[in-house]
């Protein structure tokens, strides 16, 4: 077993063909299939399954890369700490619902571990692609939400995936609106307030089970219903359309500028907002600082959002 070898085991993973691992990795396809089945001959244990639509981890696999994952990320530490540079680009990954404070860390963390060299990525994504992303070592964290709605069928996802759940804060409904909507002077508002207006979501794909739904209350009816995948989309029509959206609250306006407003939604829930993380993988330094990262600016979010509606209830 080489170092070279949990790199390709690594590089696959992540790709999900041995076609781009081999462009990405610049060597032929025959030559990394080989290193592969040479590796797993030597281990005893079948790291991929191949399919005609590319390769997935089998279980073991799983357990595999994720032991590869921390050999790597070791030695990148020792050739920094003695030649002052990684061996390798620093790789790491996060899935995530579409929540600002999650890109808030993400950025932090460049700024911090990313060195002159880096593969990061993150992936707003599908509530079940998150789950799955962690579950198959493609993400090391995962950022979502539980609530008395999604938290039965959610946590037994996630343990019948062997993940972990843990809480960063409570967060009580609001809704996003466009500062032009009729709404936005109102201190809280209702679902009745909302009735006329387009309710816009994050659709779901093959998984749009509403137990899955990135919005609470998605079995509401409501007349006007309009989903979308990604978070621009969704602020231009929350700002062209007076549509809204069923959310935490928290906004970055660094991020998504000034024409957007949350204000409190009057209705008895709440969303339990946490990330995921696998058990059988001990995190790394750049998932230690990212998780870091996550409970400092959802922290330093929320108190700005009770400043901010203190203020808006006095001056109303």
């Amino acid at each position: 077993m080489t170092l070279q070898q949990l790199r390709y085991i690594i590089t696959v993973a992540a790709k999900g063909t041995i076609s781009e691992a081999a462009k990405t990795l610049y060597i032929s396809q025959p030559s990394l299939t080989a290193s592969i089945k040479e590796l797993e001959r030597e281990i005893g244990i079948t790291i991929f399954n191949r399919t005609n639509k590319g390769i997935t981890l089998t279980p073991e696999g799983e357990e595999f890369l994720g032991y590869a994952r921390q050999v790597i990320e070791q030695t990148n530490l020792i050739h920094e700490k003695y030649h002052g540079k990684a061996a390798g680009k620093h790789q790491f990954c996060v899935s995530t619902q579409h929540y600002s404070f999650a890109i808030e860390a993400f950025v932090d963390l460049l700024k911090v571990l990313g060195g002159d060299e880096y593969d990061f990525r993150i992936r707003e994504t599908q509530t079940y692609e998150i789950i799955e992303d962690v579950a198959k070592l493609r993400s090391e964290v995962g950022v979502l939400y539980l609530n008395p709605f999604n938290q039965t069928v959610l946590k037994k996802t996630i343990k019948d995936n062997d993940l972990s759940f843990t809480p960063l804060f409570i967060a009580s409904p609001h809704v996003f609106v466009g500062t032009g909507n009729p709404l936005a002077k109102q201190a809280t508002v209702s679902l009745e307030d909302l009735a006329p207006y387009p309710r816009l979501s994050y659709e779901q794909g093959e998984h749009n089970a509403f137990y899955f739904s990135e919005e609470i209350l998605s079995t509401l009816e409501c007349s006007k219903n309009i989903q979308v995948r990604d978070r621009a989309t969704l602020f231009n029509l929350l700002i062209g359309l007076n549509g809204y959206t069923i959310c935490s609250g928290i906004l970055n306006t660094e991020f998504n500028g000034n024409q957007i407003i949350a204000i409190p939604l009057e209705v008895d829930d709440y969303m339990e907002i946490g990330y995921i993380t696998h058990n059988k993988v001990v995190p790394s330094r750049f998932a230690h600082h990212y998780i870091d990262a996550l409970r400092h600016y959802t922290k330093n979010n929320l108190k700005n959002r009770l400043r901010t509606e203190n203020t808006n209830h006095l001056s109303g």
